[in-house]
Parts: C-alpha cells; sequence; structure tokens
C-alpha cells in the first residue's frame, strides 16, 4: 500500500512539472501585450467586433471622455462608450487594429454611428502614448 502511494506522488509530481513547463513555453511565445482605447458607436458592437479576432487578448467596453469619474450605463453624459482592446503585438499590430477599427466605422459621422446617435456615439481613438498617437492620426 505504502508503494502505491509513493508512485503515485511521483507521478502526480511528474504531471504537475510537464504541465509547468509546457505553460512557461506558451507564455514564451507571447509577444508583448499592448492596448489601445477606441470609441465607434454602440460599445457592444465594437467590442464584437474584436472578440475573435486572432492576437486580440480581449476587449472590454466603458466610458472615457468625460467629467464624470466613475460614469454608468445610465449616467454617463459627456463620455464617449468606448472599448479598451488589449492585444498580443506579436500577433497583430496596432495598425492593423486601427485598420480593422476604420473599416467598422464612418470618421465622417460626427452626429454618432449609424443608428446609434449623439455624443456617447460618436467615433474617438484614445491614445495611451506619444507613439499611439502617432499611428492614429495616421489612420485616418
Amino acid at each position: 500500500m505504502m508503494c502505491c502511494v509513493r508512485e503515485m506522488k511521483a507521478l502526480m509530481l511528474a504531471v504537475l512539472i510537464a504541465l509547468a513547463l509546457m505553460m512557461q513555453a506558451i507564455m514564451a511565445e507571447a509577444g508583448p501585450r499592448e492596448e489601445i482605447v477606441v470609441a465607434g458607436g454602440c460599445f457592444w458592437c465594437v467590442e464584437s467586433d474584436f472578440e475573435g479576432v486572432p492576437g486580440v487578448i480581449a476587449a472590454v467596453s466603458g466610458f472615457a471622455g468625460g467629467k464624470s469619474t466613475n460614469p454608468t450605463y445610465k449616467d454617463h453624459t459627456g463620455h464617449y462608450e468606448v472599448v479598451k482592446i488589449t492585444f498580443d503585438a506579436g500577433k497583430i499590430s496596432r495598425d492593423e487594429i486601427l485598420h480593422k477599427f476604420m473599416r467598422s466605422i464612418d470618421p465622417t459621422d460626427d452626429g454618432g454611428q449609424f443608428c446609434d446617435r449623439g455624443h456617447a456615439y460618436t467615433s474617438a481613438i484614445f491614445y495611451l502614448n506619444a507613439e499611439q498617437k502617432r499611428v492614429a492620426e495616421g489612420s485616418k
């Protein structure tokens, strides 16, 4: 009986080590993570446009650009509906993200997007650093 317990412990240890090595290999293949925040009408629509894109890690809806510190869906006056896109820059570039974004909106419509009208639904790119600003300005 004691022999079986030792063998099971050794087997479990070997399995855990193998899993840890596999996870380390997977993480080593991932490129640097980047984030960009975009507004393009209804945030749920923009979010769904990016959720299945290879290289996109997450697309999360929220609000930006207004004065209140904790906007809610019922009270977000002055804010844009936005999506923060987190992506693996080794699999998809910032340029590709912005190209897809610009093709999914109408950047010439300053009154909203499609059937969503009003300030909260207008399009914008919220850059997080100087490089993102340069790329965003070039994506027009």
